[in-house]
């Protein structure tokens, strides 16, 4: 049996984790199961989301490597693989009271889940599904809770509306355009992107503060500005709108799909000075790879109901918990104000129907298994690019389960193709920048009130930036203590 203990920093210091009271029940339980020891994997993590899709213990079939089989005979396991058939995944901070007989019946676990749909990569799981509706009716969910979106986020604020950080990157936008107009090689129209407005306050901190930059610097830009503000929800635009009411001059706005900015903005590309984001590129599908004992698997995924509060679910809806996905799919697909209309027997109002949203995705979790892959070069990453980006990452040492982001590495590629030779993308994010950090520490998938967040595989996109010539540089955020937020900046390589 190999045991993963990836929080290794929690035995230690003032209050250690008590490593034998965490994982005793689990080693106690696999050994009364018929289970060969020699082929389970035991992975602990410290899972730092308190709203996540991960029950206590779970267990993660492994599945064998057809490539492999060379006929009716054994499979032929080459020197130095691994050949395990399950893991079992522990969360450590939540793990010191679950018993033996808890984990037992994790383990023999005979397919009883309400699920929501089939097996399949992350990327295509019905929760990004869930927080694609939860942006479309943000409005309704921000109503029923009560508060802003943004008050979720940890320390309640977003640092993009920090406003030094804000003029630290117009101090920057004018260097460039100051050196630009001196050799009479600057456009009359100064293009600005901003993907992911939010409610506009980071559009309103940067708009002003560029006008009484630029009215002390002299030069006229503000007049020469185009601000372009961007995001997913119509609801969030009209928002960020009124936040800006005095620039309206100055703004554009789009409707766009994060993943594919040049669908909408093709008409600025080479134009734009600045591709501005915050806080987008964590909340984009993803995938997960892992390289387990010598072999390389996708991790797949099927969302289904928890049991625990399925059946009362069901019970308040005047349904059997069979009928239950097929009614949370309605959902998923009309949105709560149309499902209010569409079945009144079952949901009085439009507040019924999102009472009935936020208590599924309480209850929605992510069962997994490892699936090989045939080979990275004939995984997509992204539109465009195989999965063989991945491989310097994947053999960069032992073991590893990493994050693909392919909704950000497509989005990324997709932005720098609408840079000005001079221009750059400054983005605020969840960034992981060294590899090693996937070895000991969870990334996500974790829940941000209706939405998904999860944190962005920074040397990949370091890698794909570099095969595009742009140098990709990763620094803490400037203007907090202690956040972990990453800022990251990409420009044409010198």
């Amino acid at each position: 049996m190999l045991v993963d203990f990836r929080p290794h920093s929690k035995l230690s210091g003032t209050s250690p984790l008590d490593l034998m009271t965490s994982l005793a029940p689990v080693v106690e339980a696999l050994r009364g199961a018929a289970t060969d020891l020699g082929k389970v994997r035991l992975v602990c993590d410290w899972v730092q989301y308190k709203s996540n899709f991960r029950e206590v213990v779970d267990v993660r079939p492994i599945l064998l490597c057809p490539e492999l089989s060379t006929g009716p005979g054994p499979a032929i396991v080459p020197l130095g693989v691994r050949d395990d058939d399950i893991e079992i995944a522990v969360d450590v901070r939540r793990s010191a009271g679950v018993s033996v007989e808890e984990v037992a019946a994790a383990l023999r676990r005979d397919g009883g889940r309400v699920l929501l749909e089939d097996w399949g990569p992350g990327s295509r799981s019905c929760v990004w599904e869930f927080n694609a509706r939860y942006w479309k009716d943000l409005d309704l969910w921000e109503k029923s809770t009560g508060r802003g979106y943004e008050q979720a986020l940890p320390g309640g604020d977003s640092d993009a509306h920090n406003h030094d950080a804000a003029r630290d990157v117009i101090r920057d936008l004018f260097e460039v355009w100051d050196a630009l107009a001196d050799g009479d090689a600057l456009p009359e129209e100064l293009y600005v992107v901003e993907l992911g407005v939010g409610n506009g306050t980071q559009a309103k901190v940067f708009l002003d503060e560029f006008r009484a930059l630029d009215a002390a610097h002299g030069r006229d830009y503000y007049r020469r500005l185009h601000y372009m503000m961007c995001d997913y929800s119509q609801h969030v635009l009209d928002l960020a709108r009124e936040a800006v009411s005095e620039h309206l001059a100055r703004i554009s706005t789009f409707a766009l799909d994060a993943t594919t900015p040049g669908t909408s903005l093709g008409f600025l590309k080479y134009k734009v000075f600045l591709v501005y984001i915050s806080n987008v590129y964590d909340n984009l599908p993803t995938d997960e790879v892992a390289q387990l004992g010598g072999r390389t698997y996708c991790v797949q995924v099927r969302a289904y109901l928890d049991d625990a509060g399925v059946a009362g679910l069901a019970e308040s809806l005047g349904v059997t918990v069979g009928e239950l996905p097929a009614l949370v799919h309605k959902l998923l697909r009309l949105g709560p104000g149309l499902l209010a209309e569409a079945d009144p027997v079952r949901f009085a109002d439009v507040d019924a129907a999102v009472a009935f949203w936020r208590a599924v995705w309480d209850l929605v979790r992510l069962e997994e298994r490892y699936v090989p892959l045939a080979g990275l070069d004939l995984y997509s990453l992204a539109p465009g690019m195989s999965g063989e980006l991945l491989r310097p990452l994947l053999e960069s040492g032992a073991d590893i389960r990493m994050h693909v982001n392919n909704g950000a590495v497509a989005s990324f590629a997709d932005s720098l193709k609408l840079l000005h030779p001079f221009g750059r993308l400054v983005c605020h994010d969840l960034f992981v920048t060294d590899v090693q950090a996937y070895r000991t520490n969870f990334r996500g998938p974790g829940k941000y009130e209706g939405s998904v967040v999860n944190w962005v595989n920074g040397p990949l996109l370091a890698h794909v930036g570099r095969r595009n010539g742009f140098d990709v540089h990763y620094a803490p955020f400037a203007h907090r203590v202690g956040g972990n937020i990453i800022t990251m900046t990409a420009q044409v390589r010198d």
